[in-house]
């Protein structure tokens, strides 16, 4: 999906369209023995002016490990790794979820990296878009423009959907412009693809191709289903299987991020497996659908509602599951305090249980690094004194800036901080070299990040 055509070949191909000869055809009638013939055309006059292209450009950073030779010749002061910078331009769609607020929602690999980002509306304006925050674990990231007369979707009730319903994709492939195609829902719960950490597809045969990511899966009241994201290509283009992250799953992660500039992700405390046949057999069970409980960890959400190993998920919130994957998707986008209804099969006895969600660490590596360069290789977790630096990778620019683990960030400048929201915000209008104020052994200090 994040193949595109060139500008060359964009080119190349418009002076094609432009020197083929004109084909006469007849015009389709607009009724057949006084009955008028469906379209989709009124639909689509509504809905797509919520769709939007997105342009970024930006600089690809690949590094490379020094081998030791040349550091034995060029002494102790030698850099330990190479960097090398290359510019890239990308093309992908767009869907407008508010316009009073200008909120766009597009994928996470649409703009992944970008260092400017523009959105093109379908009245012919382009506006620099502002990012609002990513979710890279389920592919969302959320874009915020300014611009008046916008034209927001309807979203629907994506559990709701059914095998067969009528789909119709709207996006931007290759570059060529906004673009419809239609088609229906080929599979539901998709996941164990390989393609995001949470994975909740809804599948579809409506054609998309590369550049229709982040654009609008709708049915045919024009209300958005899913998010396109995937497709599975074995020649690089359309064969009929792409892949929708469901409207339900984009409302959750879009909510959390516009609140507080992340997501934070839900965790139950278990871990499992899918209910496979064989599983079912053993349990005396006449069905093969849901998530087997392994395990329950000690003091989690999934403990204080009394779940426990053996247990058989079988629903969320009266919706069934048909794996695993599909609860751990569903759990970890509704956010960490969201109260859930499951459904469990335990001894053969089905009973529900009310959970209030734990709430996932934030420790990766990488969205310390979406922080502030200088913090990349160190993991960040709120804490009750502010953020406590858990690790930090040797040789990395955080350890370079003097990190260490144990360390807790408490303010930057002459300003408090008391967690991950407030030190990206800060952080966000800073210009130059700001001081971090450090929290070590009972000690403060200050730590100059450039």
């Amino acid at each position: 999906m994040k193949t595109k055509l060139s500008v060359l070949s964009a080119a190349m191909l418009a002076a094609t369209l432009t020197i083929m000869p004109q084909i006469s055809q007849a015009a389709i009638p607009q009724s057949v023995e006084g009955q008028t013939l469906p379209s989709l055309a009124p639909m689509l006059e509504r809905t797509t002016p919520a769709v939007v292209s997105v342009a970024v450009t930006g600089t690809q950073v690949s590094k490379q490990r020094v081998p030791d030779v040349f550091r034995y010749f060029f002494g102790p002061n030698a850099p330990q790794e190479q960097v090398q910078e290359r510019p890239f331009r990308g093309l992908g769609s767009g869907v407008i979820l508010d316009a009073e607020k200008g909120y766009i929602v597009t994928n996470n690999h649409v703009i992944d990296g970008a260092d400017d980002i523009q959105v093109g509306l379908h009245d012919g304006r382009e506006v620099k878009a502002k990012l609002i925050g990513t979710d890279s674990e389920s592919d969302i990231a959320l874009l915020q423009i300014e611009a008046k007369n916008l034209v927001a979707i309807k979203t629907s009730d994506s559990d709701e959907l059914r095998v067969g319903d009528f789909a119709v994709a709207i996006g931007n492939p290759f570059g060529l412009g906004q673009t419809v195609t239609s088609g229906i829902v080929s599979a539901l719960g998709r996941s164990g693809l390989g393609i995001e950490m949470l994975e909740n597809f809804i599948q579809t045969d409506a054609a998309i191709n590369s550049g229709n990511s982040g654009g609008a899966l709708v049915n045919l009241n024009g209300e958005l289903i899913g998010i396109n994201t995937a497709i599975v290509a074995p020649g690089g283009g359309n064969v009929g299987i792409g892949f929708a992250i469901p409207a339900n799953m984009v409302k959750n992660l879009v909510s959390q991020i516009a609140e507080h500039g992340e997501v934070r992700r839900g965790v139950l405390g278990i871990s499992g497996r899918d209910l496979d046949s064989q599983l079912a057999q053993g349990f005396g069970l006449d069905t093969q659908h849901g998530g087997f409980v392994n395990e329950v960890t000690a003091g989690s959400a999934a403990e204080k509602a009394g779940i426990k190993a053996g247990d058989i998920i079988v629903s969320v919130d009266g919706r069934a599951i048909k794996s695993f994957q599909e609860l751990r998707a569903k759990v970890a986008t509704m956010g960490a305090g969201a109260k859930v209804e499951l459904g469990i099969i335990r001894d053969g006895d089905k009973r529900t249980v009310k959970v209030t969600l734990g709430e996932a660490s934030q420790t990766s590596e990488k969205a310390a690094g979406a922080v502030h360069p200088m913090l990349q290789g160190a993991s960040l977790e709120n804490s009750s004194k502010g953020i406590e630096i858990t690790d930090v990778a040797k040789g990395s620019p955080a350890a370079m800036s003097g990190l260490q683990k144990g360390d807790v960030i408490v303010g930057i400048n002459r300003s408090a901080i008391k967690d991950l929201k407030s030190l990206k915000a800060q952080l966000k209008d800073q210009e130059g070299a700001v001081a971090l104020k450090i929290l070590r052994d009972k000690s403060m200090l200050y730590l100059v990040l450039r």
